[in-house]
Formats: structure tokens, C-alpha cells, sequence
């Protein structure tokens, strides 16, 4: 393990005013997004609008990472470049997916646990010789009064920990994502109770595989009430109770914390984002975005709309990223999103 070279990876991944760009869909998440937009999902219509993502002017900018899927980062540009050399030639890092999915766990009704370990050294060793730098596994812990179960959360996290010693061995970055799915009608209070005790059981395990924490990222969710809930908390009480939870349970020499932005709007992961950094509090590590849907989408439906709009769906696009940049600094305004 090159210690020295997964800090310099992580660095740049959460370096100032920059986050990531997780572009890593599945074919079935792919083929649903396009058709409902009208566009037939192909493996041409998917390497065009990668394309559009991966080569978009200025990214780079707010972007020091992007997340690949296995057949995006082996794809190329029209004109030849292999996607992975345009993101290392604008200073971006490329990562890849590398779990093979959250199934349902054994003799417990309403959990998953991922999978994608066997195999996983040989692949590690393959994505690193086609230029991946970081890499990302998804844990699913879904929320209710009963669940998740410690058997649930003890599994996910013991997956995610020998994922990401067997990443560091082939001097690639892990991303360890635990994400609590927002769909239920649970309030925020018990999505901070699960949140802490995922987190707490999840560095437990990290340091049992004996993971440097100085070179890896969390990837986590904010801390939210359920879709369902009766009762929405409001942004400041949001803010306040996800950055506290953090506080209280993710060692101060992570590479880095970056959200994803499930169960939000596009704006309101922004403004939760930039709040954070507007309470004043000092932070151990750096806290940033690792979104989805909450930057693709406005180009995603743009490009979809008209094909031809290729530079306009790019400028979108780095609209987004460019808002969430700021946000990661506290810089966001409503006057600066209105400027797109």
C-alpha cells in the first residue's frame, strides 16, 4: 500500500471548492432514467451522454472527481480519447463502481446486504490498470421502528471494511458509502439514532482490517426524516443535526466526508451543503458533495429533449457542479444560482 499515493488521490478528490460526480448508474438505472425522458438507453446513446458529462469545459473546475461505471470507463469520445485520459488530462479523478449490488439478507425480512467481494482483488488490479484512481461500494440500510437490525448493519459494514483494505492494497482510494434510504415515515431523530449506530459499527470494522483512514472517504447520507414523515424537519435543524452526528462518530483523519444526495431536491442538497459550512464549527476533515441526479439532472433533461444541445446541457451541467462547489465552501447565494 502506497500511503503517501492514496492521500494525494483523496486530497484532490475533496480539494477546496470541489466534490464528485457520481456517474456510475447501472444499465437498469440508466435505461429507466432515459425512457422516461423519451431516450431509447443503447450503449451509444449511454457512451454519448457519458461523453457529455466526462468532457464538459470547466468541470474541472468544481469537480476532483467523477465515479465510472465498468462500461464507462473502458468507453471513449467520438474523436478516440479514452474517457479515463480526458477526466487525468483535466485533473479529475477517475473512479469506478465496483460492488455488484445490495441483495436481500439471509433470515432477515426488509434488509440487504451488498455484494461483489469474491473476485474483487483480480478486478481492483484491472480497473487500476484502465486508470481508475478511487473506487466505490454502496451499503443500503433501510429505516424504520425495528429496522436495521445489527445484523444488518454488522454485515454491511464488514463488507465495506475488506472492500476497501483489498482497494488500498492495489493503492486505490476507497469510497465507503453507507446510505440510509430515505424512503419510510420515520423522523429525524431516528435517522440520526441508525445514522450514528451504522457509523459507529462501520469504523469499528475499518479499523479491524486496518484501513488508513488518511486515505479513504465516507460517502454518507444527511441526516433526514423519512419521505413519508409527518413531520419534515426544517433546513437549519437538518444542517445542525447531520453535522453533529458526523462530529460525533467519524474520526477527525478521514481523507474526507462527501454526501449523496438521495431523498433531496436538486436546490435543497445545495442549500443543506452550504449551511453546514455556515454554522461556524470547525471541522476535522473536508465536507463536500459526491451527487448524482442532484447535478445531472437539469442536463440530463435538457440533452434529452434535444441531442443537439450538446454544449448546453454541458453548461448546465457545470452550473450545478459550480453551486455545489460553492456550497462546499459556504459560498452559495440564491443570487449565484440565479446566474445560470
Amino acid at each position: 500500500m502506497n500511503l503517501s499515493l492514496l492521500q494525494a488521490t483523496a486530497k484532490a478528490m475533496v480539494a477546496a471548492g470541489k466534490g464528485v460526480l457520481a456517474i456510475d448508474e447501472s444499465h437498469s438505472t440508466c435505461k429507466k432514467r432515459f425512457e422516461a425522458l423519451g431516450v431509447e438507453c443503447t450503449e451509444d446513446t449511454r457512451r454519448e451522454y457519458r461523453e457529455l458529462l466526462v468532457t464538459a469545459p470547466g468541470s474541472e473546475q468544481y469537480l476532483g472527481g467523477m465515479i465510472l461505471f465498468d462500461e464507462t470507463l473502458r468507453q471513449s469520445t467520438r474523436d478516440g480519447r479514452k474517457f479515463v485520459d480526458v477526466l487525468k488530462q483535466k485533473g479529475i479523478q477517475p473512479g469506478i463502481k465496483v460492488d455488484t449490488g445490495a441483495k436481500d439478507l439471509a433470515l432477515h425480512v426488509g434488509e440487504q446486504v451488498t455484494e461483489g467481494l469474491d473476485g474483487l482483488r483480480e478486478r481492483l488490479t484491472e480497473y487500476r490498470g484502465l486508470g481508475a484512481t478511487f473506487a466505490k461500494w454502496r451499503a443500503v440500510i433501510n429505516i424504520s421502528d425495528t429496522l436495521p437490525s445489527m445484523g444488518c448493519v454488522r454485515a454491511n459494514a464488514h463488507a465495506l471494511a475488506r472492500y476497501a483494505a483489498l482497494c488500498q492494497e492495489a493503492d486505490i482510494v476507497p469510497m465507503v458509502e453507507p446510505e440510509m434510504i430515505m424512503e419510510g415515515t420515520h423522523l429525524i431523530e431516528r435517522c440520526y439514532e441508525v445514522t450514528a449506530e451504522v457509523l459507529k459499527a462501520l469504523f469499528a470494522e475499518l479499523a479491524e482490517q486496518g484501513v488508513a483512514l488518511e486515505g479513504a472517504i465516507l460517502k454518507v447520507s444527511m441526516v433526514l426524516a423519512g419521505k413519508g414523515a409527518v413531520v419534515q424537519s426544517d433546513e437549519k435543524t437538518v444542517t445542525e443535526q447531520t453535522v453533529k452526528c458526523l462530529k460525533e462518530n467519524v474520526p477527525a483523519n478521514i481523507a474526507g466526508v462527501v454526501f449523496l444526495s438521495g431523498g433531496q431536491s436538486d436546490a435543497k442538497s445545495t442549500v443543506h451543503l452550504n449551511l453546514m459550512h455556515q454554522l461556524g464549527l470547525a471541522l476535522p476533515w473536508p465536507l463536500s458533495f459526491s451527487y448524482g441526479r442532484g447535478i445531472q439532472q437539469p442536463a440530463l433533461e435538457m440533452w434529452a429533449k434535444d441531442r443537439s444541445a450538446f454544449e448546453a446541457a454541458q453548461k448546465v451541467l457545470v452550473h450545478r457542479a459550480h453551486m455545489n462547489g460553492l456550497a462546499s465552501e459556504g459560498k452559495w447565494s440564491p443570487d449565484a444560482e440565479a446566474q445560470a
